[in-house]
């Protein structure tokens, strides 16, 4: 590999992930012209185009694919590699990168990171808070935490926290519309939609005993934000799918009331996952043992 070749794939996997060169160079502290110039270097050194240019985003050619895929396989390997070196070390130190939802990180997560900080001084956390999907691998984060089980057998999951999810709605709401008793009587009622990850839009799943039922709800008002959800349900907008971390407070101070309390719905257990790997850093080994410290789950 020549010498000039792994900042390169570094410049392309940012590229594509970015999907623009404006974005690249803001990302680079450098000027746009610069990022054309140097993926110009780089297709005229591979002797292939790797990107089709508009004016506004990028696309990658089939060579582009190919190369993006080539090096994110590259670069995970050559990152393992100096990981497995620098495991042997005493003291945690390097580079962690970690990856949270928005919600969830900004109330518990960095709380529990300001405090890890302070116990591994040599230890430099970065903190990213996405509710999309990601990739450890392809994006380069050693630790994830999420609600929920990934389908992602590559990862290892460590449960932090168990996490029940329920219907609740305002009292002010459920004394206007009445409250529902059963799966079909919520075909009447507004319901607060959630668009989270990949889950089925307006469909909630609600079990008693051995039934269990799909349901198809509707609502005047959705969004992507839990916290904005969680006050259209405070302001009486209709009846919401919450988890127990982000409604507890509400229930018990009667704000909000559990709507058909004999139904369960799937659980939204908290998780942390990294990749399975033999020789761990330390600094993932610390931040793992140290967050679990942190929760209710050993």
């Amino acid at each position: 590999m020549k010498s000039d070749a792994a900042p390169d794939l570094t410049f392309f996997v940012l590229l594509a992930k970015l999907g623009s060169m404006s974005a690249t160079a803001r990302e680079l502290g450098v000027t746009p012209p610069a990022i054309t110039k140097r993926l110009a270097v780089l297709e005229q050194r591979l002797g292939v185009r790797l990107v089709n240019r508009t004016t506004r985003r990028i696309s990658l050619t089939n060579e582009g694919e190919s190369y993006l895929a080539q090096a994110a396989h590259i670069l995970h390997q050559i990152r393992e590699m100096e990981e497995s070196v620098a495991s042997g070390r005493a003291a945690p130190k390097g580079l962690l990168r970690v990856n949270a939802t928005p919600g969830f990180g900004r109330t518990r997560i960095a709380p529990i990171v300001s405090r890890f900080a302070h116990a591994y001084p040599e230890v430099e956390v970065e903190l990213h808070l996405t509710d999309r999907p990601i990739s450890l691998v392809e994006e380069a984060y050693d630790l994830a935490i999420r609600f929920g089980e990934l389908p992602d057998t590559r990862l290892t999951a460590r449960k932090l926290m168990a996490n029940r999810r329920f219907l609740c709605a305002s009292p002010g709401y459920l004394k206007q519309w009445g409250e529902p008793r059963t799966p079909a009587e919520l075909h009447r009622h507004r319901c607060i939609l959630h668009r989270q990850n990949d889950d089925v839009y307006g469909t909630w799943r609600l079990q008693k005993g051995k039934v269990e039922e799909l349901v198809k709800v509707r609502g005047a008002v959705s969004s992507n934000d839990g916290d904005i959800v969680m006050l259209w349900a405070l302001a009486g907008h209709g009846i919401v799918q919450r988890s127990e971390w982000d409604a507890a407070r509400y229930l018990a101070s009667g704000r909000l009331k559990q709507v058909m309390p004999d139904y369960t719905l799937p659980d939204a257990d908290l998780y942390l996952y990294y990749l399975s790997r033999q020789n761990q850093p330390a600094k993932v080994r610390a931040f793992i043992d140290f967050i679990a410290t942190q929760f209710s789950v050993p």
